[in-house]
Order: structure tokens, then C-alpha cells, then sequence
């Protein structure tokens, strides 16, 4: 049976089974199928890599039965390219074949997976994104801690009054500002949210498509925070806004932080790095970013380590890479690029 199955997209296919595939790495985005088959054959890059890796999420249901979907968290090694190195990926088929056929949807299908080495539990903010977003692309109801969630985003039970709001349901509540008046409650709510839903909240929002009303105000609340030298909120905004519809506010509040006084703090760095990843194409902006990370009071720490998180980015990679033969920068960049090749 094995030989047949050249991709993970046949083996779902071959099992009857319809099915989705998300990157779960960076932010949850879906994969288009042909992209996931292009990656699948190593015709192109891993679009979101994060650390050497494939994040992925695999969503199938049997079209014939109404139990709920299963889902695969995989993760998978990718090359020096960030192309899917296939052996793992094959390795993953033939675990899967040998324990359950082509039944993977079947009964016996619960469980089979626990021990597999390319198998991972993603963390509890992730957790509860991924399941919001599936029930709204399944048009299924929100879970159970959806409607106190909208109470406490009404201001009706008081915002100090957050230790009873469950993360599912800041999840569904993110992923459903189009309902009832969500979008308008958060607006009027968010300066007003206290950290331990702040940080939560940021985390779901930064999967999203945000309107650019919202964007607004997370532009507005961010500056204000980079002002007030408030490392938490100003974070917190870069993740909210960092899948925003409007990509140009987006990218101010990028600039903005680059430019500040926390310009050079590691967490907003990072965020950036990791969040507003997409931001950094923009050549003369990675320099910037680039030159703060070489500034860093930690940057034998630092510096390698985003260095190797964005070059293996396929998108921001040609234009790091012309960044080492740059003319036109600083002493201290100069010697932050010149340690790694040491």
C-alpha cells in the first residue's frame, strides 16, 4: 500500500476523507490545497518555517459520517531551503498505514498517534485559536464560554472581573467580531482591558483579519504605549494588528516601534520577528530592525538567532542575504553580521 502514497494530501484523498491544512507555526493560516501540494513535493519552500520546521495542523472528516473532524498537529524538519524534507513526511504515511490502513477515519483511528514522533500538542493559546477558528469555517456554534466572554467585552460584568472568562472564549469571541455588536464592544473596551486578558486577546487577534477600524485603534493605542515606554501594551498591539487587513497601519506601528525608545527591547524584537514577520519584505525596514537587533545589550544572544529565524523565511531571505553585502551600514551591524560567520 505504501508505495502508492506519495503525499500526505493522497493519503487523505486515498482514504475518502475531505480535509484542510493549516500552518500553525507562526500564525493559524490556511494553506491553499496546491500550495500544500507544492510544498508537499518540494517545489517551494515551507512558507511560514519556524524553528527548521513545518508547523501543521490536518483537518479531515469522513464526508459520508457527521462525527466531528479529527485533527493531526504534525510537525515536520525542513532543509536548509525550508523545503519539507520527505523522508520525515513518508516516515509519518507509513506509521500511520501500518497502525490503520486506509481507515483513518475509523474507530480504531482515536489514539493510534499518541507515541508518533512527528505528532505535537500545540500550547493552550493556540489550542483554543485553532478550535475557534474550525467552528466558524464549519459554521458550527461557538463553545460554551462564548456568551460570558461577550459580557464581559460589554463591560456588563466589570473588567477587573476577568478571572472567571475562559480562554476558548476570548477565542470565540475573537473570531467572531463580524457577530452582534463584538467589533463594536472591543473597540470601546480594549483601553480599559486589564494585562491578563490583554495578552490573550492580542494572541487570538493575531491570527485574524482584523477591519481596519480595529487597526486604527491598535495603531493609536500602540504609539501611545511605545510612548509611555509600556513593553506589555505596546506588544500586545503589535501581535493584534500584525494580520490586520489594512497591512499599511500595520506596518506604521512597526515603524513606529522600531523608531522608539523600546525600539530596542528584546520582546518587542521578537514580536516583531515572529508576528509582523510579513513587514520585514519591505527591504529598508529589515535594515532598520536588523541594526536595532545588532544594538542589543544581548546580542551575541539575540542577533543569531532572529538572524536564523527570518533568513530561512522564503520571502525575507534574498533580501537579508543582500543585506550582508550592504555598503551602507552601521560599524555595529557590520559586527553583529561578521560574528555569525566567524
Amino acid at each position: 500500500m505504501s508505495e502508492h502514497i506519495a503525499t500526505l494530501g493522497q493519503l487523505l484523498d486515498g482514504a475518502g476523507t475531505q480535509w484542510r491544512a493549516f500552518d500553525i507555526g507562526r500564525h493559524i493560516t490556511k494553506l491553499d490545497k496546491q500550495q500544500f501540494l507544492a510544498v508537499e513535493q518540494a517545489q517551494i519552500p515551507y512558507p511560514y518555517p519556524l524553528a527548521g520546521h513545518a508547523w501543521l495542523a490536518i483537518q479531515f472528516w469522513d464526508s459520508k459520517a457527521s462525527k466531528e473532524p479529527y485533527v493531526w498537529f504534525l510537525k515536520f524538519p525542513l532543509d536548509e531551503q525550508s523545503k519539507l524534507v520527505s523522508a520525515s513526511r513518508d516516515h509519518f504515511a507509513d506509521m500511520v498505514i501500518q497502525a490503520l490502513g486506509t481507515e483513518i477515519t475509523g474507530e480504531q483511528a482515536d489514539g493510534t498517534l499518541d507515541n508518533n514522533p512527528y505528532v505535537f500538542t500545540p500550547n493552550a493559546n493556540k489550542l483554543a485559536a485553532f478550535n475557534a477558528q474550525v467552528k466558524v469555517l464549519l459554521k458550527q456554534p461557538a463553545s460554551q464560554y462564548y456568551e460570558h466572554a461577550q459580557l464581559y467585552f460589554s463591560g456588563q460584568i466589570g473588567f477587573d472581573n476577568w478571572q472567571n472568562v475562559a480562554l476558548q472564549g476570548i477565542a470565540d469571541f475573537a473570531y467572531r467580531l463580524h457577530s452582534a455588536d463584538n467589533l463594536k464592544h472591543l473597540q470601546a473596551a480594549w483601553p480599559k482591558l486589564p494585562v491578563e486578558v490583554l495578552q490573550p486577546l492580542s494572541a487570538m487577534l493575531e491570527h485574524i483579519e482584523i477591519p481596519p477600524s480595529l487597526s486604527e485603534l491598535l495603531l493609536s493605542y500602540g504609539q501611545t504605549a511605545l510612548t509611555n515606554y509600556d513593553v506589555v501594551a505596546a506588544s500586545a498591539a503589535l501581535r493584534a494588528i500584525s494580520s490586520g487587513q489594512a497591512a499599511g497601519l500595520s506596518a506604521q506601528l512597526v515603524d513606529c516601534a522600531l523608531n522608539s525608545p523600546l525600539g530596542q527591547d528584546s520582546d518587542i524584537l521578537l514580536t516583531i520577528a515572529g508576528r509582523c514577520f510579513k513587514q520585514l519584505e519591505q527591504p529598508q525596514r529589515l535594515h532598520v530592525f536588523m541594526d536595532n537587533c545588532a544594538h542589543h545589550e544581548k546580542i551575541a544572544e539575540l542577533f543569531p538567532s532572529v538572524f536564523a529565524d527570518l533568513v530561512a523565511i522564503a520571502t525575507i531571505r534574498p533580501h537579508l542575504l543582500a543585506l550582508l553585502r550592504e555598503e551602507n551600514r552601521s560599524e555595529t551591524l557590520a559586527r553583529a553580521i561578521g560574528r555569525l560567520f566567524s
